[in-house]
């Protein structure tokens, strides 16, 4: 019995250093996702149905986090992105940054990533325990993005209720139907990358 506590002591390290390991791992997926956000970030275009709200990726990244990382890193790689804007770094739409911008009148749809993320995740991987995304269907991935985008956009509406000057109606019409069309895309988009071939042989 004394003889066997050595490869115990060993097997119990070696878990230990597996679970390290991975933490670090994932540590910098997610520094990676809050940075890929901050580009995402840059690439927006001007909605003419809804003036001051414009188009960008931000979206889209917030898919593909869920949907790689699962959801609690996808979650936490949000979170990190909206502390780093909030504290100065300019990785907000159009380089805007500080803690200003989240409770502004597009603050609601800030809020609502790191929640998105999560829900995607949790559709994709099938539970809050990451996965293989890419045995994922089609049809997971569409319908953890659609809620996901439900979620953004509920965050957006109360957001421009709260912080900006408009009622439901506005905000429905201003927040939500200006912009579905571009959502579609960007779910097609991000179903596009995760069937990529770079992305399945990684």
């Amino acid at each position: 019995m004394v003889g066997s506590r050595p490869v115990a002591v060993s097997t119990e390290q070696e878990s230990v250093d597996a679970v390290g390991d991975e933490t670090v791992a994932n540590l910098a997926r997610a520094a990676l996702f809050a940075a890929l956000m901050g580009g995402f970030a840059y690439v927006s275009f001007p909605n003419p149905f809804a003036p001051g709200i414009p188009v960008t990726l931000q979206v889209l990244g917030v898919f593909l986090a869920g949907i790689m990382l699962g959801p609690l890193w996808g979650g936490f790689s949000l979170v990190v992105y909206l502390l780093a804007g909030a504290v100065g770094v300019p990785v907000f739409a159009g380089g805007s940054t500080g803690i200003g911008a989240l409770f502004g009148p597009t603050g609601g749809y800030l809020l609502s990533y790191p929640v998105a993320a999560a829900a995607v995740g949790v559709v994709v991987h099938r539970g809050p325990h990451l996965r293989d995304f890419r045995a994922a269907s089609n049809t997971l991935l569409v319908a953890g993005m659609v809620g996901g985008t439900a979620l953004v956009y509920a965050g957006g509406v109360l957001g421009l209720m709260f912080f900006g000057d408009y009622g439901l109606g506005g905000a429905i019409t201003a927040g939500v139907g200006a912009f579905l069309p571009a959502e579609g895309v960007k779910i097609a988009a991000a179903v596009g990358i995760v069937r990529s071939e770079t992305v399945a042989a990684a």
